[in-house]
């Protein structure tokens, strides 16, 4: 019984205090806008934020591999830039794919793939000063199909294609870094030795062609 009087009072005074506070609203002529329960909702905002093509590089760099850098390209793909798509470039030539990275390349605007050709020149030119001929060289080559006016391109990969035994290939890159670089120092001098040793082993290379052996006429009867 006592429990109903004390639920009834309650009540009564819950009662009591919903009209006074509607009183109170009225008076003051304040209308309490209604709840809109079908009000839009905006649209998430993007999972990850937008990274550089730099940015890209340095996640992707240690799946530059011939195993995974396709799987992983195809996961995490690069921006949908001049500078992206020089970074996957670079990615994929260091994987020793130069045909796809030359994919990438020609899937930009021709006006956009110089810029693509120097970032992958930023990439390969730690590399070429490190030594590494094989990935350097034909990374190189492939900064030349798009900037055929960069001497150190031009010296480095000469030089990769001289220390491979790429004679010709080394003979004409070196020639035309000699011509656009005239400053008398280590990458001058070097290509000048190189060039020496190209022509001295040319000088002292046995006649290539083939003797012609004379035939004895047949005896006559």
């Amino acid at each position: 019984m006592n429990r109903f009087l004390y639920f009834a009072a309650f009540a009564y005074i819950a009662l009591c205090g919903a009209i006074v506070a509607r009183k109170i609203v009225s008076s003051s002529g304040t209308e309490i806008p209604p709840v809109e329960t079908n009000a839009p909702v905006p649209p998430p905002g993007p999972a990850y934020a937008t990274t550089s093509g730099a940015q890209w590089f340095a996640a992707m760099k240690p799946f530059c591999n011939q195993v995974e850098v396709d799987v992983r390209e195809r996961y995490s793909p690069p921006p949908s830039t001049s500078e992206g798509a020089g970074y996957a470039a670079a990615c994929f030539a260091l994987a020793g794919k130069i045909d796809h990275a030359r994919q990438i390349i020609e899937g930009i605007p021709p006006a956009e793939r110089a810029g693509a050709a120097n970032v992958l020149f930023s990439v390969a030119h730690p590399v070429a000063d490190a030594g590494d001929d094989r990935a350097s060289g034909p990374m190189m080559e492939l900064v030349l199909e798009y900037w055929p006016n960069n001497y150190m391109a031009l010296y480095h990969a000469g030089m990769s294609e001289y220390s491979l035994g790429q004679r010709m290939l080394a003979e004409k890159h070196l020639q035309a870094f000699l011509q656009m670089y005239t400053v008398a120092d280590y990458f001058h001098e070097n290509a000048e030795k190189a060039l020496k040793t190209i022509d001295s082993e040319r000088s002292s290379a046995p006649d290539s062609k083939p003797r012609q052996v004379e035939r004895e006429s047949p005896a006559r009867p």
